[in-house]
Parts: C-alpha cells; sequence; structure tokens
C-alpha cells in the first residue's frame, strides 16, 4: 500500500487458497512480518487482495483484520459518493466563540467630572502622586478619609487590575500653618517658663482677648464664628471666678487653669507681638519633623501602605527654585518685592493652555485665593505685589520670624502649590497618570498646580486622571484643624478596630461624603461579625475528618445554585470595581454571597447533610482574597480574619484547633453521660466551661442539638462583650418574666375582687355616669338625668348579667370550699 505508486506485494499464492479461513490465516501471517499501513491510498495489489476477501478476517487474525479495515475505510473514502461530499478528509472548520463585552475599568475624572475609561499612559504603568499631610498637628478622622480611600484605590488598581503601580506622596513641611503654629508653640512654652502671678495671666488674657473678640465679630462662616464663640466661652466661664479670687484673695488661685483655656487667644496675641522676633530656624523644623513621626504612625495602625517615594518640601527646595525660574523664564511668572508670582492672565491668554481646569466657577474667588495663600501672606503689602489679584506666589519673600532660603530673587521660602509642581514633577516627569488628594483641594492649590505645572513642561496634560476624594463630617459638619472641629485617628482606634473603620469607608464610595457616626460604625461593626461568622463556621465545617477523596463530592442541586450564585455575585463585584471602584456596590454583594452560602449550609445540616468543602473553600477563600486586596484582612491565612491580633507570627488557629478539638470532643462525651446518668452538676460544669472559662482565652463553643460541637477561635474582647450582652439579655429576660407574673397577679387579683361585687350594686358606684337605678340595681337615667336609651341599656344588660353570673360562680365556689 502505497502514497505514491504500489510496494511489492506478492498476493500470488493467495489465489491458490479456496478455504477462507485458511486464506485469512495465510494473509495474516504474510502480513505480520511487513509494514501494511505506510500510505493514504489502496495499492492495486491492495486492491486485488482485498476483493479475494468475501468478509472480514476473524479476530485472532489481527494484522489481517487491521489491514482489512484500513483497506474498507480507504475504499469507502474513494467512492463516488464520498468524493462529491469531502473529497479529501480534512478538519472540519471551527468557528469562534461571539463572547461578552467585557466591562472596563472607569474611573470618576474630576477634569471632566465624569466616568472615564482609565487608559494608563504607557502600557501598565501608572504614575500616580497624592497630596499629603500639612503637618503641624496630629492627624484626624478628615485626613483619614482620603488616605484610607487612595490605599483602597492603590490596592485595587494593583493587586485586582493588576496595574504597575508607583505612588508618589508628599509631606508638607514648610506652610504658613507650620510656621504660626510652631512660632506659637515656642512663645506660649517661653511665657509659661516665666511663671507669670495670676494678675498678669489676668490682664495678659484680657489683653488677648480684646482683638480675639474683634475677629469675632468680624467672623462670617457660621461654623468658624461657632467654634470662636466656644474658645471665648470657656475663656469667660473660668476668668470670672479667677478675679474674683484674685481680688477677694479668700480663695485657692487656679491660674494654670485659664492658661490653658485660653492658650490659643494668649498664643495668637503673643505672635502678633514678637512673632516677628523668632528667628532659629530649628524652632520651625522640629514640629512638622514630630507630627510627621505621628502621621506614619498613624497610617500604620491604619494598615495603609507606605508610598513608594515620599517627597518632603524642605528636601526640595533647590529643585523648586530652578522649576520657578523656568516658569518665568517661559514667560508664566514675575518678581515683585523679591516675591515671585504666577502670572494667571498671561497664561490663560495663551492657546495651548487653560487655567481653571478643575473649578473654573471658582476663578477669581478672592477668599479660596487668599487661604490658599496662607495667614501670613495675605497683607495688604503683599497683595499689592500682584499683577492681579488672581496671581499667586510662587516664591514669597522671607519677612522676620519666617525660615527662608537662597534665591536668585533673595531670601525667601517655596509658595504652597508650588511645593507639589516641583516634587511630583521630580519624580514623574511632564505627566502623570493620576493625581489624588481631597475635595476641598481642587481649588485653588490643585487649579494652581495645573496651571504652573503645564507652564513648566509647556504641555497640556500635566494630569491625565483626577481624583478627588469626598468630605468626611461629623452629624453633618465637616472636619476641619482650623475650626477645632475633629477626632484624632488615636481617639477613633480607641472606640473602633482600624478593620472597621476600613469596612466603615469601604462601605461608602469614595468620593462622596461620608458621615462618621455611631450608626455609620455600628454598621461597619456588624459587617464584620457577620462576614468573621461565615469564615469560622467554614472553618469548621473543613475541619470534619475525611479522606483525600471525599473532599470531592457529587454535586446536586443545591451545589448547583451556589455555584451559580458564586459566578454571578464575582461578575457584580468585578462589574461594581470597574465602575469607578464601588466598594459600596462590591461590599454588598460579598454580603449577598455569605447570605446565599449560609442559607445552603443551614439546609444541609437540618437535612443532617455535610455540606460540600470544595464549594464553601472557593467561596470563603475568594471573600479573603478580596477583603485583602481591600487592606481590610492582613496575614496568610487563606481563609477569614487572623485569630490573635496582627503582629503574630504564628498561627494560632492551625497551632490550638488540635489541643482544642480533644477538649471538645472530652466534653461532649461528658454531657452525654452526664444526660445519661443525670448528673446534673455535671452538665453545669460543662457550661461553665463554655461560657465563662473558655471565653476569657479567645474560644468559643458552639453546642447543637444531634450536631458536633464547633470550636471558633474568636477575638478575646468581642468574646467577653458577647458574654456581657447574653448577661444583659438574660436580666431583662428575667424581669420581663418577673413583671409578666406581676401583671397576671394583680389581673386575678382584680378579677377575685370583682367576683365578690353582686350585680346589683355594680353601677351604684358608678354616681358619676347614672343618676338614677331600679329596684335592682340597674341604671335608668345618666347623670344629667335624661333616660338611658335603648341602644345603650341593651349593652349595659350584658354587663350586667355578665357580672351576675360571675358573682353567683364566686358563692359557688365558697360553698364548694367550705
Amino acid at each position: 500500500m502505497s502514497s505514491s505508486g504500489d510496494q511489492a506485494f506478492e498476493y500470488g499464492f493467495l489465489v491458490q487458497i479456496n478455504e477462507e479461513a485458511e486464506l485469512a490465516c495465510a494473509l495474516n501471517e504474510y502480513l505480520a512480518s511487513r509494514s501494511y499501513l505506510a500510505g493514504f491510498s489502496p495499492s492495486q495489489a491492495d486492491q486485488e487482495a482485498f476483493e479475494l476477501l468475501n468478509r472480514a478476517p476473524a479476530p485472532q487474525h489481527v494484522h489481517a483484520l487491521r489491514w482489512y479495515r484500513h483497506i474498507a475505510a480507504l475504499q469507502q473514502d474513494l467512492s463516488p459518493q464520498s468524493s462529491s461530499m469531502k473529497g479529501k478528509r480534512t478538519q472540519p472548520p471551527w468557528a469562534a466563540p461571539a463572547g461578552t463585552e467585557v466591562a472596563q475599568l472607569r474611573l470618576y475624572n474630576s477634569l471632566t467630572r465624569t466616568k472615564e475609561t482609565f487608559v494608563p499612559q504607557n502600557g501598565n504603568r501608572v504614575l500616580w502622586y497624592s497630596c499629603g499631610p500639612t503637618v503641624y498637628d496630629a492627624s484626624h478622622m478628615g485626613h483619614a478619609r482620603s488616605y484610607i480611600s487612595f490605599d483602597i484605590l492603590r490596592r485595587i488598581l494593583k493587586d485586582y487590575f493588576k496595574y504597575d503601580v508607583l505612588y508618589c506622596m508628599n509631606i508638607t513641611d514648610i506652610d504658613d500653618k507650620i510656621i504660626k503654629r510652631a512660632r506659637q508653640n515656642y512663645l506660649l512654652e517661653q511665657y509659661k517658663k516665666k511663671k507669670p502671678e495670676a494678675s498678669q495671666i489676668i490682664q495678659d488674657v484680657l489683653s488677648a482677648r480684646g482683638p480675639f473678640q474683634q475677629k469675632l465679630a468680624e467672623t462670617t462662616d457660621p461654623d468658624k464664628r461657632q467654634m470662636l464663640e466656644r474658645l471665648d466661652a470657656a475663656v469667660a466661664a473660668v476668668l470670672g471666678p479667677l478675679q474674683a479670687a484674685v481680688h477677694s484673695k479668700e480663695h485657692p488661685i487656679h491660674a494654670e487653669v485659664l492658661l490653658e483655656s485660653a492658650k490659643d487667644l494668649l498664643a495668637d496675641w503673643l505672635d502678633n507681638q514678637f512673632g516677628s522676633q523668632v528667628t532659629e530656624n530649628s524652632i520651625f523644623s522640629t514640629l512638622p519633623k514630630y507630627w510627621e513621626g505621628e502621621y506614619h504612625a498613624d497610617m500604620a495602625a491604619l494598615n495603609v501602605l507606605p508610598p513608594d517615594v515620599l517627597t518632603r518640601v524642605s528636601e526640595y527646595v533647590p529643585e523648586i527654585v530652578d522649576f520657578v525660574k523656568k516658569i518665568v523664564s517661559n514667560g508664566y511668572g514675575y518678581e515683585s518685592n523679591g516675591s515671585v508670582y504666577f502670572d494667571t492672565s498671561k497664561f490663560d491668554s495663551s492657546k495651548q493652555h487653560s487655567y481653571g481646569k478643575l473649578v473654573p466657577e471658582a476663578v477669581g474667588d478672592q477668599k479660596a485665593l487668599q487661604e490658599g495663600e496662607g495667614d501670613l501672606s495675605i497683607s495688604a503689602e503683599r497683595l499689592s505685589e500682584k499683577h492681579s489679584p488672581n496671581d499667586f506666589a510662587l516664591w514669597k519673600a522671607s519677612k522676620p520670624g519666617e525660615p527662608s532660603w537662597d534665591s536668585p530673587w533673595g531670601k525667601g521660602r517655596p509658595g504652597w502649590h508650588i511645593e507639589c509642581s516641583a516634587m511630583a514633577g521630580s519624580i514623574l516627569g511632564e505627566s502623570m497618570d493620576i493625581h489624588g488628594g481631597g475635595f476641598d483641594l481642587r481649588f485653588p492649590h490643585h487649579d494652581n498646580e495645573l496651571a504652573q505645572s503645564e507652564a513648566f513642561f509647556e504641555n497640556d496634560n500635566w494630569v491625565r486622571y483626577f481624583l478627588h476624594t469626598g468630605h468626611l463630617t461629623i452629624a453633618g459638619c465637616k472636619m476641619s484643624k482650623s475650626l477645632k472641629n475633629f477626632i484624632t485617628i488615636k481617639d477613633a482606634l480607641a472606640n473602633n478596630s482600624a478593620r472597621q473603620l476600613r469596612l466603615a469607608f469601604l462601605m461608602h464610595s469614595w468620593k462622596d461624603t461620608l458621615d462618621y457616626s455611631a450608626n455609620t460604625m455600628e454598621s461597619a461593626v456588624q459587617y464584620e461579625k457577620f462576614m468573621n461568622e461565615f469564615f469560622l463556621n467554614v472553618k469548621d465545617i473543613l475541619r470534619c475528618p475525611t479522606d483525600i477523596t471525599g473532599q470531592f463530592e457529587k454535586w446536586e442541586a443545591a451545589e448547583m445554585d451556589l455555584n451559580k450564585c458564586f459566578y454571578e455575585r464575582k461578575s457584580a463585584v468585578h462589574e461594581a470595581l470597574c465602575d469607578n471602584v464601588d466598594t459600596r456596590a462590591a461590599m454588598e454583594e460579598m454580603r449577598a454571597l455569605v447570605s446565599q452560602s449560609n442559607t445552603y449550609i443551614a439546609s444541609r445540616k437540618s437535612a443532617k447533610l455535610q455540606p460540600n468543602l470544595m464549594l464553601l473553600d472557593s467561596i470563603a477563600a475568594y471573600l479573603t482574597a478580596m477583603l485583602k486586596t481591600f487592606g481590610a484582612i492582613e496575614g496568610a491565612q487563606p481563609i477569614g480574619f487572623p485569630v490573635g491580633g496582627t503582629g503574630q507570627d504564628i498561627d494560632l488557629e492551625t497551632t490550638l484547633m488540635p489541643y482544642l478539638k480533644v477538649l471538645s470532643d472530652f466534653r461532649e462525651n461528658v454531657r452525654r453521660i452526664a444526660r445519661e446518668q443525670k448528673v446534673t452538676e455535671l452538665l453545669q460544669l460543662c457550661d461553665v466551661v463554655r461560657d465563662d472559662t473558655l471565653p476569657d482565652l479567645g474560644v468559643r463553643l458552639e453546642d447543637h442539638e444531634g450536631l458536633p460541637t464547633v470550636v471558633k477561635l474568636v477575638d478575646k474582647e468581642t468574646l467577653l462583650k458577647e458574654r456581657e450582652e447574653k448577661k444583659r439579655m438574660e436580666e431583662e429576660k428575667r424581669k420581663k418574666k418577673e413583671e409578666a407574673t406581676r401583671k397576671k397577679q394583680e389581673q386575678e387579683m382584680a378579677k377575685l375582687a370583682k367576683m365578690k361585687i353582686p350585680a346589683c350594686e355594680m353601677f351604684l358606684k358608678e354616681a358619676d355616669k347614672y343618676s338614677k337605678f331600679d329596684e335592682t340595681g340597674f341604671p335608668t337615667h345618666d347623670l344629667e338625668g335624661k333616660e338611658i336609651s335603648k341602644g345603650q341599656a341593651k349593652k349595659l344588660r350584658k354587663l350586667y348579667e355578665a357580672q351576675d353570673k360571675l358573682h353567683r360562680d364566686n358563692l359557688q365556689m365558697n360553698q364548694n370550699g367550705s
């Protein structure tokens, strides 16, 4: 057989054989030592030999049978009918699946005020800059709103969407607020060191209160005015009694209380008098260095990832000077009295530039512009240096009492807005993918950043996507350091864990206002508890003894339904994260997945059936992975929240559970024997172990009728709270039971008292309703003397007859009793 010609096939000897069985045997022996499947078309010899056989050889003639089948198949393919249908046999055509539309990540871009498809400029690389803190005081929950939110966004872009993110953040350690606070702190400390007499403190506070009250009278902002009124009231509350004490000399004088209450007034007054005399530069660096350290500690406590690159203004002054020089040389800046200002009109008139990209409607808002310039830079003299009120400082000539650095324009310091532009430009270059910051930084800070950076690089795309986090409020009021209306991060962490705070943020949109309240945090606590209980239940189920093949169980309708829910919820989570990283919707989808899983587990347990281990393992592992991506879970454990808190070097669950299981099984056997033998004391001791002993060690036992005891490792504080709550509920239940018993007794006593009254007397006691009665004591006229109507009489008759029966029953009871 050959594809190109006949091979030597000596079939002539076969013609001499007449018996079909002998013929097949001879052919098989002949083919056993030859290759007979070498080609793709039969030779003439193959065809002639094939025709000698009337049917296929018997199975024991392996080679002859194989050859016969092969030739038969080839002849069928070469038949006219086969050739007309297929021709030469080939693979059939393959059709690609239609597929479905894949969701793409879209982010709300403040530059367009709409959601835009996210497209990095350079492949998978994402260059990201975020405005960091101005370090002059403790970090508060308003800061946490921004930094936790950006940490969540960063983690999701990096770990979920797999972008290669370079995250850069600044520390502002040169700023009007820092300079002023550093001087005030220094001057107030010096004042205290002098240990002034109470009379002197009173005199100085009165001197400081005058300009303070004038400032209060001129303040129109309601929130700021309320803050100033609180400060003034606090001073007044202490000042009056102290003045009286000094005057009478009869009571102990506590001047320190006044000094503490009036420290803000005094510090401002001292700064106005002596601030220009503070010249030691170390005074201005000590304060921000301390608060930067506190900020980093707070971020670590909140599980916020450190930036890939951290820049400090004090370390970038030479780069800032060069940045300002380039802007001036490009024609967008000018020097005036040692300061350098950005020419907004010149920039905005350029064809390739536009000023106020983020909030164009705010351009010209002098209040906002002056706040951006800083308290030390808005004197009439400074404002008169500008070509236009809309221009802003790139470089500020230093006044006495301010730190300074050398520059081509003389001694000075950087403006606020230029800091971020120079530092971000040094690290990320002429264009970045993402710039982030708080909502209140849009104008003037970020609009000024954009203008001066694009003036430096002579481009129109310094930032591609601008992300702004929403405000954080307390009972509807904005949290602010300047308003002294804030909760520090340390205070917040004293009430709730870092995970609970993060869950609260995850349960709200990152770009909308979040109200920090007891209700908000309670929702986060309940979500954590809900998820944790699911993880603990799944881990208990997975600990059930089974061989390796027993892990793989047949899927019935319940498993198919749960898996369908699993797929749908995963898809919904993905779509939510693609939709402007909507963690609120994602968290709700995860909650729904847990609810469905809990229903499945309950149904299997009620049927005394083992839930599917692999399916539940997959669901729990997915939820854990998502919470890790969100930064809500630390550690390498595959399922659930870590046990024993963060920083544990050992896996407590893996280490302790075998011992706890032994204890649980032993206790279960003791309970079984105690029930059989009716030894209540042993049962009570087993309850003590469950309810009192083990919770103190962070262990929860859950007894279920007819099922093995469930063992869970839970945070000790959580268990102690649960125990207290259980005791409180039991006490309430006891009190309700006692109250119900008391009411029942009172009702019975009232009923007995009523039974003793004859029917003829019952209405006579109601002289305030009726004026006349018949001989049986039944009322005939109302209080006004009008005759009782037939309808009313009918109702009263029913009451009369019921009382008569009740009284007769009582008499009968008494007779029977006697």
